[in-house]
Formats: structure tokens, sequence, C-alpha cells
């Protein structure tokens, strides 16, 4: 299986990319567009799975994130949701992949996979929307839902934090990680790939806290009035929706999606939360494959 690195200028800025597989093997590559916003492509490295079925799989760090560009002075003007969109269409032009490309985003990635989406850019074929909200509203008002049945002292603990503007500290974080464990990856502890994720945003959160926030469920930053409700009719491809039994993105996150889109199907992983591809790997490989294999041979 050949494996090519390689950066992709974005204005002054590089977007570093990695190819599993051949670009040229007839299936159009899927793309696959990591969360946060803030997060690294290690977290979403299981889809170079679908590469052995002859599908290339181009993997590629936001800018800000990972290998690419960081820019820890840029504030909230400057991360916006069409700074990213436009990178994704450079990445594409760059890699000649605009006759024919697959999109999976997974959570904020599945926001701008949507966003881009909507647009109904050349060359899409189809979209997977993984783990991810259609407003952001909804994703808050449901993550306080879940972080009621939390123990009520990680709650104390948790809005003492927020109250005081403490929420770096080692015991906030802590608390933190409750919540992650019941609605994020379930698999304790987490998987070396998803760790590294982890202690990428904690090296440079710059794009995770301006964009977010302090965490999943602290959403204070620049697209906590976000929504895509209202706009997913534009959307002109075959998409398909996976998401899990335990996820943050629940239910009434995701049921828009599934509303809007004229061409949609859904997959709800049971033994799951935010992460099938890495709580269910396989069975998670197996769903995106079949449909991609159905919509975009």
């Amino acid at each position: 299986m050949s494996i090519v690195e390689g950066f992709a200028p974005y204005g002054e800025y590089q977007t570093w990319y990695r190819i599993t597989g051949d670009l040229t093997s007839g299936k159009a590559p899927l793309i696959v567009a990591h969360g946060g916003p803030g997060c690294t492509h290690d977290y979403v490295d299981s889809f170079k799975d679908m590469a052995s079925t002859g599908r290339a799989v181009i993997h590629y760090d936001q800018v800000g994130n990972g290998k690419s560009t960081h820019l820890p002075e840029k504030g909230g003007d400057f991360w916006t949701v069409d700074f990213f969109k436009a990178e994704l269409h450079n990445l594409i032009d760059h890699l000649g992949i605009r006759g024919g490309y697959c999109l999976l985003g997974q959570s904020w990635g599945g926001m701008l996979g949507a966003e881009f989406s909507v647009d109904q850019p050349e060359g899409l074929k189809a979209l997977v929307i993984a783990n991810s909200p259609a407003s952001l509203k909804t994703w808050v008002a449901e993550a306080n839902r879940l972080r009621e049945a939390l123990p009520p002292e990680v709650q104390a603990t948790l809005l003492k934090h927020e109250e005081a503007g403490t929420t770096d500290s080692a015991e906030y974080v802590e608390a933190s990680d409750v919540f992650n464990q019941r609605h994020v990856c379930r698999i304790v502890p987490m998987p070396p790939e998803v760790q590294r994720t982890f202690d990428a945003i904690a090296a440079d959160p710059t794009v995770y806290h301006t964009m977010n926030g302090p965490n999943e469920f602290h959403v204070i930053g620049t697209m906590k009035d976000w929504t895509i409700e209202g706009r997913l009719s534009s959307i002109n491809v075959p998409t398909l929706l996976i998401s899990g039994h335990f996820d943050e993105a629940t239910k009434a996150c995701v049921q828009p999606y599934a509303d809007e889109i004229p061409d949609v199907r859904w997959h709800i992983f049971e033994h799951s939360s935010h992460m099938p591809h890495v709580e269910e790997r396989e069975a998670c490989m197996a769903v995106v494959q079949a449909f991609l294999d159905s919509k975009a041979a």
C-alpha cells in the first residue's frame, strides 16, 4: 500500500496531507476532514483502512493544527468556516482530484463537510457526516442534558471552575474526562492515536479554544451560534449519517440532517459514543465502505 505525504500551499500557509493508496485507482478518493475545530488527523487515522478496498484515502491537518502551519497569534476573526472551506477546495485542486472525490467529515469535520456541500461543489460524489450536530445551540442543550447525568460531585467541580474562569485547572480537566469517557470515546484508556490528538490540542489550543471553547460542553467560542439548519436541502449528493448510541452528538443533534438532506440514510452504532471509527472500527469501516461503493464506485 503506497503512502505519500506532502504539503499543499494555501496562501502563505501549508496544509499537510497524507494519501494512503492510489489516486489513479479508478475509484473516487475519500477525503477525511477531522473535527475540533482544532483537532488533528490522528484520531480519525482508522479511516485509512478503507484504502484496502482500492479507494485512496486522504487525511489532512487543517491549518492551525497538527503538521500544518500553526498560527497561535490569530484570533476569532481569522478562524472562520469560510477559511476552512477554502482550504479544502485548495487541497482538492492541489491534488488534482476535482474530477471526482468523496468527503467524510467527523464532528466539526462533518459540519465543515455540510457547509462545503451545500454549495454543490464540482466533483463531489458522496458525503459522509459522522457524529456531527446541525446546530451548536442544540449541541450545547444536549450536552447539558448529558452532563446532568454525571455524578453530582463532577457537576459541581465543572460548574465551580467555569464560574471562576479556571477551566485550565487540572481538577476541571479531570472532571471533563468523566464526560469524555461516557460520550466521546468509551475505550479507556484512550487508544494512542486518539490520545495524540488530545495532546496536540493541549499543546496548541488556539483553534479549539477560539472557535469552540475549553471542552465539548462549555461552548463559548465564535462558533457557539452556528447552525446549518434550513440550508441542508441544497446538498445534492448521496449522504450517509453515522453516530453512536452514547454519542454527545445525540439523535436530536443529527436529526436535521436526516430531515432536510434529500438523499440520506443514517446508521447508529449501538456500542459507540462519538468515535465509532475507533470504538467499533471494523463495523464502521464496513458501513462506510458499502455506502461509498454503492454510490461512488
